[in-house]
Parts: structure tokens; C-alpha cells; sequence
């Protein structure tokens, strides 16, 4: 999967602005410029806001999904795939949009460019953190509110451990997204290594098949990925228990470890 036009986005006017933004690692220029360039792209915007909510209304509509399952313990399968369609805006904002946008500025020498005026790449980077990590909330809520309102979907009734564990899979799907891009030198690697990536983080977090549904076995091992144990946190919160410490643990190791990894491989040039 991929979203069509993130490659190919006009370069960021943010070297205006000088006087202001000297070696500054965050400039509201920069993401205000990075914000109107995402809105103006359908694919990313559909894929990374629409799409998990697209996916769980179709999935409503089939009437089994709307029925209580042993298999889910008593729940409905619409009920168990609400976290899993929270946690799919994270997964592709942070490893097909975001990659693509820097690799296509390093790419076509934006990045070079901005490190030589009083705008630092850093900056940008950061924006693109911000309005990803945004769009991917903002899926996160239409997901909820759709779930609730169209299929009478509970919300969260932990929604302070709801929210952290949310927040942790946001860092860490950036995180993982920060390091698709260091390890990428052009869009089409970017497209590469991410879509190998997207895809075993998909199965973890419960597309295919929630966690509650796996084997125990399976289940187990899943949530010692950053993702599984983000939809196993988001599922406890969601029933109304506190998240399991050491689930948001495995997604604050997993974000601390690759926000490092990202650190230290990630090149401007």
C-alpha cells in the first residue's frame, strides 16, 4: 500500500522566515507549510485519515461481525477490530506517508538546501512528526466516534490508559517511520522497506486476525511487538482496565529503541 502523490510534493517554503528560526529545532512556518502540503494530498489523507474508518464500516456491515463471539470472549467482532482500525492510521501515516515525504525532500536535495539557511532540517523534521502523528489522532477519533455511533461500539472505559497507550503507539509508529527513512536513500527504497514492515506490523496489530482471537501461544508473541502490545494495552483500556505495565512497557522500550536507531542512522544528504 502506498499513498500516491507523497513523493512528488512541491518543496516546503519555510526558508522565509530567517530572523526568527536560527538553528531552532521547531518553527511554526515550517508546519504550517508541511500541514497545508498533507491536506492537499487525497491519497495520504485518505489512507492515513479515512481508511481505517472506511475498513470498519465495511466490516460492520457484514452481519456476523455484529454478533457476540465465543472466539472474541463474548465481545462482538466489530467491538475487537475498533483498536485494531486505531492503530492501522498510526501504522501507515508512520511507515508509508511520512518515509516517503523525507526520503522525496532528501531525494531532490531539499534538505541540503535548508541546511544551509537560518530554517534547520530539523525543523522540518519535526513538523513532519507533527502533522503525521496529528493526522494518525485524528483517524484514531473518527474511528472511535464511527464505531460508537454507527454500531453502538463502547468507548473506552479506561480513557486515561486509553489515551497513553495511544500516545505510545503514536511515538513509536513515528519512530519506526524516522528509521524507514534513514535507511532509505530514494521514495522507491522508502516504498520498499516500508511496505516490508507494514505488513508484519498490520498482522500484529490485529488486522487480519484481533489478538484477542489468537492462540495464546501467538498472542504472546505478538505482544512483544510494538504494535500487538499497543492493541493488547488499547483492548484492556477498552474493557476498563488499567493497561498492563508491562505491555506499555514493550511499546516505550520498542519507541525509546528506535527513536535511538533513527538518531544515529539518519542522514540530511
Amino acid at each position: 500500500m502506498s499513498t500516491p502523490g507523497t513523493a512528488t510534493r512541491p518543496a516546503p517554503t519555510a526558508a522565509a522566515p530567517r530572523a526568527r528560526t536560527l538553528g531552532a529545532p521547531f518553527d511554526s512556518s515550517v508546519l504550517r507549510t508541511e500541514a497545508r502540503l498533507f491536506a492537499r494530498e487525497p491519497g495520504a489523507l485518505f489512507w492515513v485519515v479515512l481508511f481505517p474508518t472506511v475498513l470498519l464500516l465495511i466490516l460492520g456491515a457484514i452481519t456476523s461481525f455484529r454478533r457476540p463471539d465465543a472466539s472474541y470472549g463474548g465481545l462482538r467482532p466489530i467491538d475487537a477490530y475498533v483498536p485494531v482500525a486505531v492503530l492501522l492510521g498510526l501504522i501507515v501515516g508512520g511507515l508509508q506517508s511520512m518515509p516517503q515525504a523525507l526520503t522525496g525532500y532528501r531525494e531532490r536535495g531539499i534538505l541540503r538546501r535548508m541546511s544551509t539557511t537560518p530554517v534547520r532540517p530539523a525543523a522540518l523534521l519535526s513538523a513532519q512528526m507533527v502533522v503525521f502523528g496529528g493526522a494518525a489522532l485524528v483517524s484514531a477519533l473518527l474511528a472511535l466516534a464511527v464505531g460508537r455511533l454507527v454500531y453502538d461500539v463502547a468507548l473506552p472505559k479506561q480513557p486515561g490508559g486509553y489515551l497513553l497507550a495511544l500516545l505510545l503507539a503514536v511515538l513509536v509508529a513515528l519512530a519506526l517511520g524516522a528509521v524507514v527513512s534513514a535507511l532509505s536513500p530514494t521514495t522507491k527504497v522508502a516504498g520498499a522497506v516500508g511496505s516490508a514492515v507494514f505488513f508484519p506490523m498490520m498482522f500484529c496489530a490485529g488486522v487480519w486476525l484481533p489478538v484477542q482471537a489468537m492462540p495464546d501461544t501467538l498472542a504472546s508473541i505478538v505482544g512483544l511487538t510494538p504494535f500487538g502490545a499497543a492493541a493488547q494495552a488499547l483492548n484492556q483500556a477498552a474493557a476498563g482496565d488499567w493497561p498492563s505495565w508491562s505491555h506499555l512497557g514493550v511499546v516505550a522500550a520498542w519507541a525509546v529503541l528506535l527513536s535511538a536507531a533513527a538518531t544515529r542512522w539518519f542522514r540530511w544528504e
